[in-house]
């Protein structure tokens, strides 16, 4: 019976790959099971197998309760003060154990344990797909093999292990079948009951930055640094590269030999298209070239609004915008920018209205005549800051302009640019919520100040709130909503049984 023991465990833990103790731990709880089932009482019950000889031990068990507590199981529990006169030193939640008669580890036993054993091992195989995929998180998993098909979804096996590739994550129209071998990011790793634990991802622009880098030498080496990406996938992608050696042209050297590196890629991710941008320190040029293969003219660019108007000729504008926006799109995220494309006239239209809008703008808070504010507009001044706060030359240099008119044009400025500032304060003090709120029992500040954005500023507007609208702020669950509206109705219910 002992060698029977020690050879499932043995046998098991070879199988299935799981540490001893898991098999020990599992055949323990079935002869625990089996020993229950014995007693007509509902008693609780230990074992403890030697590892080495395959010899147990049975004990009865009664867990120690505090003494006001209900002795719900009379036959598997105990109060305090009754287990202490048994063992003096046992503590509420430790256990009184007697020597219990072993049932013999027969083929009912060995059936329940084979149960407990195959349940145990699953988990410890789930928890030891989650902790070596866990540090893999970003990678791209190569050689994979689809398996099956589930509600558009795609199961994959990664060597003995199952991921999931949901069909939001895959190339649209890419027309995957069992039996393909596909690349892609595992993007998460999740601890589930059932199912796969490990998701991919084929759609995001992380995927076609790691293939360059195994397609590239030089990329994988990182001589060559992809700085950025950005995807409509299975249509086409644009990447940023730079050379940290002079020497290496970085887009030729993704492209590669008649084309060859950039057709592997393509190849991998559907047929995609593929353009290569050469990264550059110059914003404006970097912009420029991530909305090839279209041609600009000129650009402008706002720094303080992170947004850039390029202006391109009429034959290139459908090329430089693209396909319902893709090429403009796609260059906005390769950049980090807000791209805009315009015509000269466009481009001059804006700039006209713009101009106007500027003009009014010092006429009112200045209370200046057209004539000035068009002065001011007409030497690139577009903001109040800036008349406050240029050097006090660039104002003087202005022909139009003599000292007495420049120091009048910056007090008004530093006055118009004060009256705001307090107008902010005021606008900000109006969003803070009222004591009752911070201090009402359950409530944070954090969360207080989240309601006062949102026009809930006191404990009787909340109390007049309903879940849908409280759970139509960003982060607030139906769980948190009801307790926050209960909460402050509380004293609505205090006066009705009053």
């Amino acid at each position: 019976m002992q060698q029977e023991i020690l050879m499932m465990a043995e046998v098991l833990s070879q199988e299935k790959n799981v540490p001893k103790d898991v098999i020990f731990e599992a055949i323990e709880a079935a002869l625990a099971t089996a020993t229950r089932k014995r007693h007509k009482d509902d008693i609780g019950a230990r074992v403890k197998i030697d590892q080495k000889t395959g010899d147990y031990d049975s004990f009865r068990q009664w867990e120690v309760i505090e003494d006001d507590a209900e002795l719900e199981f009379p036959d598997r529990q105990y109060h305090l003060k009754d287990a202490l006169e048994i063992d003096p030193e046992v503590e509420v939640e430790g256990f009184i154990e007697e020597p219990l008669e072993a049932v013999a580890f027969g083929r009912i036993a060995a059936q329940a344990a084979k149960q407990v054993i195959m349940q145990k091992v699953r988990e410890a195989e789930r928890e030891q797909i989650v902790k070596e995929y866990t540090d893999r998180k970003g990678e791209m998993v190569t050689g994979v093999v689809v398996k099956r098909m589930e509600r558009g979804d795609v199961i994959v096996d990664l060597g003995g292990v199952e991921a999931k590739l949901e069909k939001s994550k895959m190339i649209p129209r890419e027309g995957l079948r069992p039996g393909d071998r596909i690349r892609a990011i595992l993007e998460d790793v999740r601890a589930e009951p059932r199912g796969p634990q490990l998701f991919l991802n084929r759609s995001g622009p992380e995927l076609i930055i790691e293939l360059f880098k195994l397609e590239v030498p030089e990329a994988g080496e990182g001589l060559i640094e992809i700085l950025s990406a950005a995807r409509d996938p299975g249509l086409r992608a644009k990447i940023a590269v730079h050379s940290k050696d002079s020497k290496i042209d970085p887009v030729g050297a993704c492209v590669g030999i008649r084309g060859s590196r950039v057709q592997s890629v393509s190849n991998e991710i559907a047929g995609e298209r593929v353009d290569i941008i050469k990264w550059s320190e110059d914003q404006a040029q970097f912009m420029i070239s991530a909305l090839a293969p279209a041609e600009a003219e000129s650009i402008v660019v706002d720094e303080e609004l992170n947004m850039v108007d390029i202006i391109v000729d009429e034959s290139q504008l459908s090329q430089a915008i693209g396909r319902g926006g893709q090429n403009v799109r796609l260059a906005s995220e390769l950049t980090g920018w807000q791209v805009n494309i315009l015509t000269e006239e466009e481009a001059a239209s804006k700039s006209e209205s713009e101009a106007d809008a500027s003009v009014k703008l010092f006429m009112k808070l200045l209370d200046v005549g057209e004539d000035v504010a068009g002065i001011l507009v007409q030497e690139g001044f577009s903001s109040l800051e800036e008349v406050a706060y240029v050097p006090i030359q660039e104002l003087l240099d202005i022909d139009e302009f003599d000292e007495e008119l420049v120091e009048e044009l910056r007090q008004r400025s530093e006055d118009a640019l004060l009256v705001s500032a307090i107008a902010e304060e005021e606008k900000v003090e109006d969003l803070l919520p009222e004591q009752d709120l911070l201090e009402m029992e359950g409530m944070d500040e954090e969360t207080a100040k989240l309601l006062a954005s949102k026009g809930i500023r006191t404990r009787e507007e909340l109390a007049e709130q309903s879940v849908d609208e409280l759970m139509e702020i960003e982060g607030m669950s139906d769980e948190r909503s009801r307790e926050l509206i209960m909460t402050a109705r509380a004293p609505w219910f205090e006066k009705d049984q009053g």
